[in-house]
């Protein structure tokens, strides 16, 4: 079937990215005041690089949003093999980053990325690829259960070798709920999940820092100084913020206390400073983004286009929420950015390089 009938980018959709890049890059100049004063570093080269990221990130928001979607099916495979072998180059360790405990991140002279945030869109991409190709065979063990299990066991091996459990967690769930829509039996997608819990549980049985993370999501106060230190400050900010805030770069938590107020800690920071009511503004915007996203997915002329657009919804509240979460103490601490506005370039550029392919499907709506 022709795809025709091109016309503008969603609006609504649109306007949420727009708002969303605007007032992350807000929150995140007040919240790198508190880092600059913990480290001394430079404002303004701070600034320019996360400033350098946005327009990059808005230069391929742009551009995607002209390349006619359908090519992405086309070349899916290849665009997932790359995203492998761009994770694979963090086993060369003369270009391999270890930093925090983990290696997830390659610098090349000037230039620093984390691959498995491509991975995530790539998966996205192949997975909405194979769903578009065995249409009503997705049901079928053969066709949906084994090539489900076979991505995440490759992503598996990929991403944990990073100590990127929460990374898999995500892209797992993303790939699950695609599969379901697409008409996976619920039998297979509670045997997935259990394959899952299984592998979670592994991983905090082996590795001391995911037991030590679920034990302070337990009983987050036994240690306050020490293992639940970040979960505490991260409550006194935002309970600090109470209604309205304290107020745009007035936040004191940022100053010495709350860890990392520029990346896993920046919600706190966030709701600090604009309260209750800039909090609750903040997840209506991503509310609207998934929305929109959902309604394109839905008008898509093809099931590629709506898959893609479905899973890239998913991804990214998923991923933002559960950062918000961990702030709030609801679920262990996940180590994972909140998109549109964390520091990170690599999440950044992605994010809106995402947003973008969603906003070219949105022009071929029915």
């Amino acid at each position: 079937m022709g795809i025709s009938g091109k016309g503008k980018i969603n609006r609504l959709f649109l306007v949420s990215v727009i708002m969303l890049t605007t007032c992350g890059f807000v929150i995140f100049l007040s919240a790198s005041l508190g880092l600059l004063a913990q480290n001394g570093a430079n404002f303004g080269t701070v600034a320019l690089k996360q400033s350098a990221s946005l327009i990059i990130g808005l230069i391929i928001f742009f551009g995607l949003s002209k390349v006619k979607y359908t090519y992405l099916r086309k070349t899916a495979f290849f665009i997932f093999l790359f995203a492998i072998g761009l994770n694979l180059l963090l086993f060369i360790p003369q270009i391999s980053l270890f930093y925090g405990g983990a290696s997830r991140w390659i610098s090349i002279g000037f230039l620093s990325f984390q691959p498995s945030e491509f991975l995530k869109i790539a998966f996205i991409i192949y997975a909405a690829a194979w769903i578009h190709h065995v249409k009503d065979r997705i049901r079928n063990i053969k066709s949906g259960f084994i090539p489900y299990v076979i991505l995440i066991a490759i992503l598996s091996v990929l991403l944990l070798s990073q100590s990127n459990t929460s990374t898999l967690v995500i892209i797992a769930f993303t790939g699950l709920i695609m599969f379901f829509i697409a008409g996976m039996p619920i039998k297979h997608i509670l045997f997935v999940g259990v394959l899952l819990c299984t592998v979670v549980i592994g991983v905090v049985i082996l590795r001391p820092y995911a037991k030590e993370r679920i034990m302070t999501f337990i009983n987050g106060g036994s240690d306050a100084q020490g293992a639940g230190y970040q979960i505490n400050q991260s409550l006194i900010a935002i309970g600090s913020g109470q209604l309205t805030g304290r107020g745009f770069g007035q936040g004191v938590q940022k100053f010495g206390y709350l860890p990392q107020p520029t990346d896993d800690s920046i919600f706190a920071v966030s709701a600090e400073e604009f309260g209750f009511v800039g909090s609750v503004a903040l997840i209506i915007l991503y509310l609207i983004l998934v929305i929109s996203s959902f309604r394109i997915g839905a008008r898509s002329p093809d099931s590629f286009g709506g898959f893609v657009a479905i899973g890239i919804a998913i991804l990214i509240i998923t991923e933002s929420f559960l950062n918000m979460a961990a702030m709030l103490g609801l679920v262990p601490l996940f180590g994972v950015p909140l998109l549109f506005v964390s520091h990170g370039g690599t999440a950044l550029i992605i994010t809106l390089a995402a947003a973008g392919i969603v906003a070219n499907i949105s022009k071929y709506a029915k």
